[in-house]
């Protein structure tokens, strides 16, 4: 009878759990990877180039891109999303004196329409490519109509106001900012690196990530366009 009841006092000083907390832990960890998912799910689809239509997203309340924009190209003359209508917009910005990342993306774009070209001619004419600057205190048409110069004959390259290169990086989900370059004396721009693939409706189709390869773009293109 002592021992029994040695035990049951043993038992009783013992803290036990708090529900409550535990079951407020367990909700917190369960919507810790609902998140965690959404977020994985979210890289995941920017690493394969998901292609989603516009109208598709809608319906899935995904981030829309592209979008209205007013901007001058590197003829001098005022462009807006309505002159590309009917067109596939293949869309990169970034600036004239970009040391390294703008060029290669830029090169490898006009490599991709030069295999479409030649392998499939009849999607080539539907794509235009477009160049918009994120730097418009230097890229005037000056500026871009000699840079323009070194990539593909058929190639938009756009500037404008800052607050016109704004409102288009903005519709397109453009992250750009500037960054004082001490070594240099100047400064350079620090900014998103996408190739978007715009539909001839002026809706998103899909993007290609700055180390795709010029025949990834290409077939890309191919397949998204003829389907």
């Amino acid at each position: 009878m002592t021992q029994d009841s040695s035990t049951s006092g043993k038992g009783a000083g013992k803290k036990q759990p708090d529900v409550r907390r535990v079951r407020a832990l367990i909700v917190f960890l369960v919507g810790l990877l609902v998140l965690l998912g959404g977020a994985g799910a979210y890289v995941w689809s920017l690493r394969t180039g998901g292609s989603e239509d516009g109208a598709q997203q809608a319906g899935k309340g995904a981030v829309q891109v592209g979008g209205p924009f007013e901007l001058v190209d590197h003829k001098g003359r005022t462009r807006t999303e309505a002159d590309f209508a009917g067109q596939h917009m293949l869309t990169y910005f970034g600036y004239t004196y970009c040391p390294d990342v703008c060029p290669t993306s830029l090169s490898v774009m006009t490599q991709a329409l030069d295999l479409l070209e030649e392998q499939a001619p009849e999607v080539a004419e539907k794509v235009v490519a477009v160049f918009v600057t994120v730097d418009p205190e230097r890229d005037d048409v000056a500026a871009l109509a000699s840079y323009a110069e070194h990539f593909h004959p058929r190639m938009v390259a756009l500037t404008g106001g800052p607050e016109q290169v704004a409102a288009a990086a903005k519709a397109y989900r453009v992250y750009y900012r500037k960054v004082e370059d001490e070594s240099a004396g100047d400064y350079l721009m620090d900014h998103s690196s996408f190739i978007y693939l715009m539909g001839p409706d002026g809706l998103y189709v899909s993007h290609f990530m700055h180390n795709a390869t010029a025949q990834e773009i290409a077939d890309g293109l191919k397949a998204r366009i003829e389907s």
